[in-house]
């Protein structure tokens, strides 16, 4: 394995077996792993302007946001834009999370810098033109309409905010009132606030030459202004259950417990578990509740985490004359995990995972997207090596010993259909 340090380990620059890193003066940080394998290469910005940054009465502006800086920046304007990317074959993608706006795409390898320049445009010298802001203000408004058309959904993201304490459990569409309400004002200064270098990662994977993308990257990004970001609250905690009415003869069933986070040295542990829960068509959830009692259509649990408080977010959806029968077995299910794992449900999640290793192996995009995640929540990068090694040396004992010391508990739990639930005062 090739070493380079362009200085001290979490300050100038590192790399660990093949992951090359390097921080630029302005705070910008550049990670990157090379997969010779391949012929394509791909790059996940995660710029910090998240929801919890937006202001309270404003929720959807990083998405608005997002979508404005689209429609032109540099020198070219909305339709140029677009057909460039297009013409080098660009397959992108844009979200927003918590702390950060995500810009991500992937594209053969000789297309990767001219790539990387049209984003740089985007992302310092976006036009936000006042002629488009209607139209994208109607784009967001029709994804919130499309929510309210998927009751599984809205019953989850409401389950989120209701976890997570202001303002970590904002929904990335924000409200209608408040997109209704967004002014282009509004929009510049969400940009001038927290488009900046300090606080942006750039993660890279694919076919590239290190010193040549560290250089690329000095120049189109290298003097972009740190700025300064504004003070986000503590976790603290949430946990509101709440009912929301909807006329159906289905209900929607939401229910989530505390978790460690990603950065937590046990997360690998709390993975497993819930991996017994839901980790295919063999996991206790699908098992018991769908297959064995035909309680549900469908049902899922997964982990999700912010940078310091992770959750398990569960589902469930199920016809409105049994959807209280449904939430019991459910969460006693949940509350089953406590008493642990067995060899044979952690054989099998085993060979799942290592399934998904593989996978991730082959997609350059996937592998980008995951480095920058890794450099959010550790201010580093787990090769793939090192989580094969991990998954290796989980056991039924550190499981459960987890378990023991983090039973499921604290339960938020949120149903959205023709009338509310009961939850039992013992699992509440």
């Amino acid at each position: 394995m090739t070493a380079e340090f362009d200085g001290q380990p979490g300050q100038g620059g590192s790399v660990s077996e093949t992951i090359f890193s390097h921080m630029y003066s302005n705070g910008l940080v550049l990670v990157a792993e090379p997969m010779r394998s391949v012929q394509s290469a791909a790059f996940t910005f995660l710029v910090p302007a998240g929801c919890a940054n937006e202001p309270a009465n404003r929720g959807g502006l990083s998405g608005f946001l997002c979508e404005m800086a689209l429609r032109g920046a540099g020198s070219r304007d909305n339709r140029q834009l677009i057909l460039d990317l297009d013409n080098l074959g660009v397959e992108r993608a844009e979200a927003v999370y918590d702390s950060h706006t995500g810009f991500g795409g992937v594209t053969v390898a000789e297309s990767l810098f001219p790539t990387l320049a049209i984003y740089a445009d985007i992302l310092r010298r976006p036009h936000l033109p006042d002629e488009h802001l209607e139209a994208s203000r109607l784009i967001m408004l029709q994804e919130l309409q499309a929510v309210e058309d998927e009751p599984a959904q809205k019953a989850m993201i409401e389950l989120r905010r209701r976890h997570y304490p202001p303002p970590w459990g904002r929904p990335s569409l924000g409200d209608r009132t408040a997109v209704e309400e967004t002014t282009l004002g509004d929009i510049q200064a969400h940009f001038a606030q927290n488009y900046r270098a300090e606080g942006t990662i750039l993660g890279v994977a694919g076919r590239f030459d290190w010193d040549a993308l560290k250089e690329k990257i000095g120049e189109l990004l290298g003097d972009w202004p740190a700025g300064s970001a504004a003070a986000l609250p503590k976790i603290g905690n949430g946990a509101l259950p709440g009912h929301l009415p909807h006329d159906s003869q289905q209900t929607q069933i939401g229910i989530a417990y505390p978790n460690v986070p990603y950065r937590d040295d046990a997360y690998f542990e709390s993975w497993a578990a819930v991996g017994v829960l839901s980790g295919g068509m063999s996991a206790r959830l699908f098992t018991e509740v769908r297959e064995r009692r035909g309680l549900c259509y469908a049902i899922y649990a997964v982990c999700h985490s912010l940078r310091e408080r992770g959750g398990v977010f569960c589902y469930a959806g199920t016809s409105a004359d049994r959807a209280q029968e449904t939430l019991d077995v459910t969460l006693a299910e949940l509350v089953r995990l406590r008493e642990g794992i067995e060899p044979h449900e952690l054989d099998r999640l085993k060979a799942r995972m290592k399934s998904t290793l593989i996978m991730q192996q082959e997609s350059t995009s996937s592998r980008s997207t995951s480095i920058a995640r890794d450099w959010h929540h550790l201010g580093r990068v787990r090769t793939l090596d090192e989580v094969g090694r991990r998954i290796d040396a989980l056991t039924c004992q550190s499981v459960n010993t987890y378990l023991e010391a983090n039973p499921p508990r604290g339960f938020t739990v949120v149903t959205l259909g023709p009338r509310p639930l009961e939850v039992p005062v013992e699992v509440s």
